[in-house]
């Protein structure tokens, strides 16, 4: 459900960002044919849910700039003008209703994993310059100034509903008796009852020896792999191995592997150097948008290769949906700007036909590896022919 869920959020959310109804199923399209959210969705490890709420975070996001711009697109029809010194010209936009819900969904995101801290930091960033943009545009000489002053309490609130929703995931540890270090601080110190503030410190104390475990966790696994291999499908995970099922055949195999769909997951190296090159060209904040939130589930993987910690490819799952927004960002480029904007054009037909092709090709990729997605029974020779990359993939 949750996965089903997540890829309705990510065609909502490309509808926002793109104003294409096309580019927004060709979104959603794209997550429903990748093996990895498709292998992740049925097995529900963590990483789904994390996923999950990471993307609810980024459509309240989105919904939350549009507000904000269309409320001050409301105070200029008022006559406010933000380039003019006085109170009565620094209007107020109300409460940011989606912000809020955007704290509440990081918050729950953390409860999953604290991975999701990266996203925190960043959606708070980028609410700033959002704000602050929207003041450049309305015509504030002083935008920064005055984003901070008149929005910089709301950063604060962020931060304090994002913990509040973090600590209501930890309501049943709170109400237990017989939690994991529920009663850390009193048995320490002899004490026959907690203290009023002793259930915070027992849960400060669960989250640092948490840490300590995971950031000293080097011990060597068989499908351990490192970040700069995940978008290469350098090591995927085998979840299900068997060799006894029926395939008509002397030699059978079964396997449920998480490994992203090739094609398309070949592409996202690609895509992003394009969506950096079209960023730069267009001036385009929706694709600096994309690129840091698809950045912001790998790149602060790789501070943890020095210390040799155990990692895992499914670890980039939260990346994955910006990684397919990359995608699909590139193929509106190369399909060109809608009819209403150009003529039509040799130039936009070719470009349909090659996004179309490739959407195509991702399909019969998908459906070629879905045996070893599912777990369906056929012949070893079957079997091997699907590990494009031999051993790497055994």
């Amino acid at each position: 459900t949750v996965g089903v869920l997540s890829i309705l959020l990510i065609v909502l959310a490309a509808r926002r960002l793109f104003r294409s109804t096309i580019l927004a199923a060709t979104a959603g399209l794209l997550m429903s044919l990748d093996g990895m959210h498709f292998v992740l969705s049925r097995a529900a490890l963590l990483d789904i849910f994390l996923m999950f709420w990471i993307v609810v975070a980024f459509f309240f996001l989105v919904l939350d700039r549009e507000q904000r711009r269309a409320r001050w697109l409301a105070a200029l029809e008022r006559g406010i003008d933000p380039g003019r010194p006085g109170a009565g010209n620094r209007p107020r936009l109300g409460v940011p209703w989606y912000r809020l819900a955007m704290a509440v969904s990081l918050g729950l995101a953390c409860g999953v994993k604290w991975s999701a801290l990266w996203y925190v930091l960043l959606f708070v960033a980028l609410t700033l310059i959002f704000d602050i943009s929207a003041r450049r545009a309305a015509g504030s000489r002083h935008s920064i100034r005055d984003g901070i002053l008149d929005d910089g309490a709301w950063v604060f609130a962020v931060f304090g509903l994002a913990l509040a929703a973090y600590l209501a995931t930890w309501t049943g540890w709170f109400a237990s008796d017989d939690g994991y270090f529920r009663h850390w601080y009193a048995q320490t110190n002899g004490l026959t009852s907690d203290r009023l503030i002793d259930p915070l410190l027992n849960l400060w104390h669960y989250h640092h020896e948490a840490y300590k475990f995971h950031t000293g966790l080097s011990t060597k696994h068989q499908y351990q792999s490192w970040p700069w291999m995940w978008l290469l499908l350098g090591r995927p995970v085998a979840f299900y191995w068997n060799t006894d099922g029926p395939c008509d055949a002397s030699s059978c195999a079964s396997e449920i592997l998480l490994l992203g769909t090739p094609l398309l997951w070949w592409s996202f190296l690609p895509a992003l150097f394009a969506l950096g090159w079209l960023a730069i060209a267009r001036r385009d904040g929706r694709a600096w948008l994309i690129m840091v939130c698809a950045l912001a589930g790998i790149v602060p993987w790789f501070q943890s290769m020095p210390e040799h910690r155990t990692m895992f490819y499914f670890y980039a799952l939260p990346a994955e949906p910006f990684l397919v927004l990359a995608v699909v960002y590139v193929l509106g480029a190369v399909i060109g700007p809608p009819r209403h904007v150009q003529p039509a054009s040799d130039h936009r037909l070719i470009g349909s036909i090659v996004a179309g092709a490739y959407v195509l090709l991702v399909a019969a990729c998908f459906a070629y590896f879905y045996p070893i997605y599912s777990g369906m029974d056929i012949t070893y020779t079957e079997w091997f022919s699907r590990m494009w990359l031999g051993s790497r993939w055994v």
